[in-house]
């Protein structure tokens, strides 16, 4: 789960950050979206934060190694964790934030917002606190799980067809000279 959040946050282009305000010492136990629930930090900004520290699937935690958190300037401690059902328009409105700031302060999520899942830790701050993404995320790693199911897929509608004798198309008549236009209605 934290692997696409650490590959976006991978090629984000960090532009002099400044000293970290906050650090963790890891536990045993620990992994990424638990680290960031705990200590109101989102996912997105745990990975961009530590990159060339944590692997992409964030199995490599040492307990009592310590990690930041937060640099400043650039420390958004205002999260939201996600949950079954959420969804980014529901999630914007419950914070009071639009969806906008939910993308630019997680730039990992997809414009459609499918790719959020069950605990991911978002940020929901009132202004735009992360670095802007460099490039394309990746899609929602194998192993997490949706918040919303993908919607099953639809069938087309079938398209009409005209014969000879169905009274569409034009019979050269001229009949449709008295009919008004579209901005005559």
């Amino acid at each position: 789960m934290f692997f696409r959040t650490l590959i976006v946050a991978a090629i984000v282009s960090v532009v002099a950050a400044g000293p970290c305000v906050r650090q963790y010492t890891v536990q045993a136990g620990d992994y990424c979206d638990k680290i960031s629930a705990s200590q109101g930090v989102s996912t997105y900004q745990l990975a961009v934060i530590n990159q060339g520290i944590l692997n992409p699937q964030c199995t490599n935690l040492v307990p009592n190694e310590s990690i930041c958190l937060g640099y400043q300037g650039e420390d958004c401690t205002t999260v939201y964790t996600v949950k079954k059902g959420d969804t980014c328009d529901a999630i914007a409105a419950a914070q009071n934030v639009n969806t906008t700031l939910i993308h630019e302060n997680n730039p990992q999520i997809l414009p459609d917002c499918s790719n959020i899942y069950i605990g991911e830790v978002l940020c929901v701050a009132s202004s735009v606190i992360v670095p802007p993404p460099v490039g394309t995320p990746p899609p929602m790693p194998s192993g997490a799980t949706p918040a919303v199911p993908a919607p099953p897929p639809s069938t087309p509608a079938p398209t009409p067809s005209s014969s000879p004798d169905s009274g569409s198309g034009d019979d050269g008549d001229n009949d449709d000279d008295d009919l008004p236009y579209c901005d005559e209605l």
